[in-house]
């Protein structure tokens, strides 16, 4: 059966370390958990990917061409598309999302293949992992909800979860999907103005130094026939940790 774990992070109101700090920051700017509970509650609702049981249309590429990874995690899994999908191709899963109600969506559909996943409800910046552990990680669309303080602790998260040569892959809003709003603005308003579009310079700036881009690209709109997801307001990449 798959298993689902609840962990709850607790904000006190002095900064008496880094923590505290970027805490507090994320209480001024990052989406609260109820927003994204609230976000799930209707599945009928006029969502991109809610419409699509598939996975991402470049994630189907990626192991089409070779990745073949043995341990995965997936950030910000909602329904559990792709996490179902690889587990598919034989990879051990663990997913993780902020919201109750998405991953009670995806443990849904993984129980409805016969498929064995490790769902955690969980912030990434509190989920606990073994160091170089996972062959391959993958994001769609959590990094365009990071607040820019943020960005260097999911950074340094991502490098640590690897294992030597694994892989990183990304979904992120380009700048045909959101304002590419520049980081001290983002202070300035108090708000992500829904997420930030980044242009393609700026996202290889942020990634370049620890990774090789290997594939980047916006993503391909499939047809309906398909049965896979995927919205060219969007970029894909996928980077190998440098060594």
């Amino acid at each position: 059966m798959n298993t689902v774990k609840l962990e709850e992070c607790f904000v006190g109101e002095s900064i008496l370390n880094y923590e505290d700090l970027l805490e507090m920051l994320d209480d001024e700017l990052r989406e609260p958990k109820q927003f994204w509970e609230d976000f799930y509650e209707d599945r009928t609702k006029n969502i991109p990917f809610f419409k699509v049981k598939g996975p991402d249309e470049n994630l189907v590429e990626y192991f089409s061409e070779g990745l073949s990874p043995k341990k995965v995690l997936e950030l910000g899994a909602g329904p559990g598309r792709n996490s179902i999908y690889m587990a598919k191709q034989g990879s051990s899963v663990s997913a993780i999302d902020l919201s109750n109600k998405a991953i009670e969506w995806a443990k849904e559909r993984a129980d409805e293949e016969g498929l064995n996943l490790d769902f955690h409800c969980v912030s990434l910046f509190n989920f606990e992992f073994e160091p170089n552990s996972y062959d391959f990680i993958y994001d769609c669309g959590m990094f365009h909800h990071l607040a820019p303080h943020r960005r260097l602790t999911y950074l340094e998260i991502i490098k640590k979860a690897l294992k030597k040569g694994g892989y990183f892959g990304i979904v992120c809003f380009n700048t045909d999907g959101a304002l590419d709003i520049p980081d001290w603005d983002v202070y300035k308003e108090k708000s992500l103005k829904g997420g930030i579009g980044y242009s393609e310079e700026r996202l290889k700036e942020i990634f370049n130094k620890d990774f090789d881009i290997l594939n980047f690209r916006k993503m391909k709109k499939p047809s309906l026939s398909d049965d896979l997801f995927g919205e060219d307001f969007l970029w894909t990449s996928l980077m190998q940790i440098k060594s």
